[in-house]
């Protein structure tokens, strides 16, 4: 590969540009960020190795340029004697390929040019074989604004391969998240594989990720690959992460900074070639100052951050999840919803989010054989009062709100499970509790957008929609 090294001191410089020569590559050795743009664009470099600290320009400028311009595609390096957490993210953040502490060297320097050329083979591969950039609008539904700020983030995730943090309540759709965005990235066509981190007891935390060796305690009577080795080249997601114990956590920091790691009773050094993804549902920085999370683990974790809302804050979405729950559902066959009870979907608080609507809609459909009455659901939202409890693991359970002035009347024709019939009755049901909450509330739109749980332009925008002034 033809390498670039940008570095004011020689000496580090030289002795870089050495060891690369060594390993058949071609470096070429600038002293200053004035000297690396004339030779940017002279010609083209697979690599580039810049010190995060330099007169004039930062390492961190030059990245960002670097970024933004004709030479994006190329792998940058930044490399820092003293380099702080927060310029380390940054750099990251910003499209750096690794932020390394100097000197870079030995198996760190190996490793490292291992996993650039690998991510190059496999980045070509990937743009021989696109990834279906329809999937992000077919399997995350809904036209809130919330929701295109996840997609947004999710299609910036899958450009890079710098860790993501997911935040979100549970049943929000974070593991949905998750496989979207190993799906559009280039590991795409290696494995995803799935670490339920609440599900494991502590003891077999470290050996469930890593592995362990034969005879590594009692009862291990054969060698056993961890969860890091079953994801070489692809992607981990760890979800609920901030249930890893504290012991454990340090290992985890060193298999994503120097991406090796050992398996329990061994020496060995594996290497770690795995992109990492995380999701929790508390605020790990409430953790971090308990005590009960480590916090230089949490700037590694937490370079893109995605904030999967809660379903009752965007509860516009819901007539749409209901359209694609219901086809999932019911497979395609003949299914009947009343208008009335898309009323009552969209006044629920939803405290197990899109989770619970699936459920809800399900034991709905086949208790009622296909068709879904409001009746019905309501008995399937109050049959168990603690649900919220059950579902979040404790806290104030969310109450079933109740019925606005003006609804649907039990008497309107229910609409059949096709497209059509799904958009007629969604308009029709909409509009009737757009009325009924403008009546409930004496014409105040804010006062009715804020019952609906919908921002007020929200509400402005669907009252032009249907015409109502």
């Amino acid at each position: 590969m033809k390498i670039l090294i940008i570095d004011h001191k020689e000496t580090d410089r030289e002795k870089l540009a050495g060891e690369l020569k060594a390993r058949g590559h071609d470096p070429v050795g600038v002293g200053d960020n004035h000297q690396a743009y004339q030779c940017l664009d002279g010609a083209s470099f697979d690599v580039v190795f810049a010190n995060a600290t330099g007169p004039r320009i930062s390492g961190v400028e030059l990245l960002a340029r670097i970024k933004g311009d004709a030479w994006r595609d190329t792998a940058v390096v930044m490399m820092s004697s003293n380099g702080t957490i927060p310029t380390a993210v940054q750099a990251i953040k910003l499209g750096a390929f690794d932020f390394l502490k100097k000197p870079v060297v030995g198996d760190t320097l190996q490793n490292l040019l291992r996993d650039i050329e690998q991510h190059r083979q496999s980045t070509v591969a990937a743009a021989k074989r696109p990834a279906d950039s329809s999937d992000v609008e077919r399997e995350v539904v809904g036209t809130s604004e919330a929701i295109n700020r996840v997609r947004r983030m999710i299609r910036i995730s899958a450009r890079t391969d710098a860790n993501v943090l997911i935040y979100g309540e549970t049943g929000t759709g974070k593991d949905l998240v998750s496989s979207v965005i190993h799906r559009q990235s280039h590991r795409r066509e290696h494995s995803f594989v799935k670490v339920g981190c609440t599900l494991l007891p502590p003891a077999l935390i470290e050996t469930e990720l890593f592995g362990h060796k034969e005879g590594a305690f009692t009862g291990a009577d054969q060698p056993r690959k961890g969860r890091f080795e079953l994801a070489e080249g692809g992607t981990i997601y760890l979800d609920d992460v901030d249930d890893i114990p504290l012991e454990q956590q340090a290992k985890l920091l060193r298999a994503i900074e120097e991406k090796v790691f050992e398996r329990v009773g061994g020496s060995k050094l594996i290497r770690a070639n795995v992109r990492i993804i995380a999701s929790t549902k508390l605020n790990l920085l409430d953790k971090i100052a308990e005590g009960t999370f480590r916090q230089d683990l949490y700037y590694r974790l937490d370079v893109l951050r995605i904030l999967v809302p809660p379903l009752r804050d965007r509860r516009e979405d819901i007539p749409a999840l209901m359209e694609f729950l219901l086809a999932r559902i019911s497979r395609r066959q003949p299914c009947q919803i009343d208008a009335d009870a898309v009323g009552l979907l969209l006044r629920h608080d939803w405290p197990g989010n899109v989770r619970e609507l699936a459920h809800t809609l399900e034991r709905a459909v086949l208790v009622g054989g296909g068709r879904v009455t409001a009746e019905l659901l309501e008995a399937e939202i109050t049959a168990v009062p603690s649900f919220g409890t059950l579902i979040n693991g404790g806290g104030k359970t969310h109450a079933f709100r109740g019925r606005p002035a003006a609804v649907p009347s039990p008497e309107t024709p229910p609409f059949s499970g096709h497209a059509g019939g799904f958009r007629a009755m969604i308009e029709f049901a909409e509009r009737q509790l757009l009325l009924g909450a403008l009546d409930a509330h004496g014409g105040n739109k804010t006062a009715a957008a804020a019952s609906l749980g919908m921002k007020a332009s929200t509400f402005r925008d669907k009252l032009n929609k249907y015409g109502i002034h």
